[in-house]
């Protein structure tokens, strides 16, 4: 077997010429973009990213929640453990492992193999890379301890990263507040306001440095918003008329599916000065659904900005062309959908988010709607910068769709983990099966006649169950038990 140092000096000798990467991960980014073309929001900036590269219309999170969801890309690999759908399934999986042949993260390898990785904010759970919890002082223990050449976060006024990730616009945090605190916030303040500002002033900064070097790059980035809370300066929060803006196209509880497979959006009433609390029983009123869009309306548009000082840095400095840039929501968010505000359910929701992938030149197809997951990301990067992985992961790399999207080689089918269910996803069904008692267990929704999943029809199409079982059935089972 080769050593680790055989295989960082022959990484070496190939590290020249290759293209830079910038990857940029956004938190709770469901399709909620004008490129995607079903939403209000304003994102002049993703919009045109999009439009230089490769939008993918049918992307999914392997685990419906942050921390599983980043682990998942991290590793290329699919859950195995009750610890690996959870938020500390990075802690448990990779940062309290030595250093071996296998690489810890998709940028760990590109580390040994001559990139020089710069990680800023929240790309792996624990917001700033350091393993601490919410009240505690920030750590020196990285989440991932061979990953990065820099690991770096600026939590400005809150002091840490935690209370900035929670933090308003005064400098109080979700945590200090003990919770007493609204699920959205719209101050008058510029973007530095708030941390995702502060970030994208970092990245800016670090682009700049970078340009100097010989050595290829992989800055990751990981902005905050539009998770909780829905808190953005006020000019982004104008941009909206609240009043025309649409509740949730499926507000109420699927027909012939049980309770047990939503939930009463915890995280959400968490947030106790809320001006109504959302539970399956009693839906919020319409008038706050809309203000709660607007919010979330009003970070998504935050955040495409902070996105696009990173792209016109990249573009200033002349490296635009020769970067591949990845746009990567880490799951959905049901905005009321479902009577569910959060996300942390195995419907479509919850796990379909943004996917944008920019080349480095050549040629490739604008809108790619075949059925791709996060664990394939890992695997289409390398094979991108030429980089092969000889060791055995879950993801396939979907290169070949950006020159036929059509090809009959690529299998549409993404799997995804969490509350004691499966679920597979196919370009015209969701079959999702519950390891519970509460019936039904079967869930099948086709997205033909209905896209918002408003009825169970698994009674009334039992070959398709038959057929999509046997994804279930071949599928580990230790995360469900």
């Amino acid at each position: 077997m080769l050593s680790i140092g055989t295989v960082l000096c022959a990484a070496a000798l190939q590290a020249q010429n290759r293209t830079n990467i910038v990857f940029i991960c956004v938190d709770d980014l469901r399709t909620e973009l004008g490129c995607y073309g079903n939403s209000p929001a304003i994102t002049p900036n993703l919009d045109r990213l999009a439009s230089d590269g490769s939008l993918f219309i049918n992307h999914f999170a392997n685990v419906p929640t942050c921390g599983a969801s980043r682990a998942s890309l991290l590793t290329g690999m699919l859950p195995h453990s009750k610890e690996d759908i959870t938020n500390e399934a990075i802690v448990s999986r990779l940062s309290k492992k030595e250093e071996g042949i296998i690489p810890e993260s998709m940028f760990h390898h590109l580390r040994r193999h001559g990139y020089y990785t710069v990680g800023i904010g929240k790309v792996s759970h624990y917001v700033d890379g350091y393993i601490y919890h919410y009240n505690e002082p920030v750590s020196q223990k990285r989440e991932l301890p061979y990953s990065w050449d820099e690991m770096l976060f600026n939590p400005g006024k809150w002091g840490t990263g935690w209370n900035a990730f929670f933090g308003y616009a005064d400098g109080r945090n979700r945590t200090g507040e003990n919770h007493m605190v609204r699920p959205y916030e719209c101050a008058d303040v510029d973007d530095y306001g708030y941390a995702d500002g502060l970030t994208a002033q970092l990245a800016v900064e670090k682009i700049k440095e970078l340009s100097l070097h010989k050595q290829p790059f992989c800055l990751a980035i990981g902005f905050f918003k539009p998770h909780l809370p829905f808190n953005a300066p006020k000019k982004y929060w104008d941009l909206y008329d609240e009043a025309k803006l649409n509740i949730s196209p499926a507000p109420d509880i699927p027909g012939n599916v049980n309770k047990a497979s939503l939930h009463n959006s915890n995280e959400f009433n968490g947030y106790k000065l809320g001006d109504e609390k959302a539970t399956i029983e009693n839906p919020v009123s319409d008038s706050y659904a809309r203000k709660l869009r607007h919010a979330y309306y009003a970070c998504v548009s935050y955040v495409d900005a902070q996105i696009g000082k990173v792209i016109d840095e990249l573009k200033y400095e002349g490296m635009y062309e020769n970067t591949i840039i990845v746009i990567w929501g880490d799951h959905g968010w049901h905005l009321g959908d479902l009577r569910v505000w959060g996300k942390h359910t195995l419907f479509e929701t919850a796990l379909r988010s943004t996917l944008i992938f920019k080349p480095a030149g050549g040629e490739f197809y604008k809108k790619i709607d075949r059925i791709v997951s996060t664990i394939d990301i890992y695997p289409t990067i390398m094979e991108m910068c030429g980089i092969s992985v000889d060791y055995p992961i879950n993801g396939k790399s979907f290169t070949e769709l950006f020159r036929n999207p059509q090809s009959k080689s690529w299998e549409d089918i993404s799997l995804a983990y969490f509350n004691y269910g499966i679920s597979v996803r196919t370009l015209t069904h969701r079959l999702t099966f519950y390891f519970r008692n509460e019936q039904p267990v079967i869930e099948l929704f086709e997205y033909r006649k209905d896209h918002f999943e408003r009825k169970n029809v698994a009674a009334q199409q039992p070959i398709q169950v038959e057929r999509l079982m046997k994804y279930i059935e071949k599928a580990d089972k230790g995360p469900c038990r």
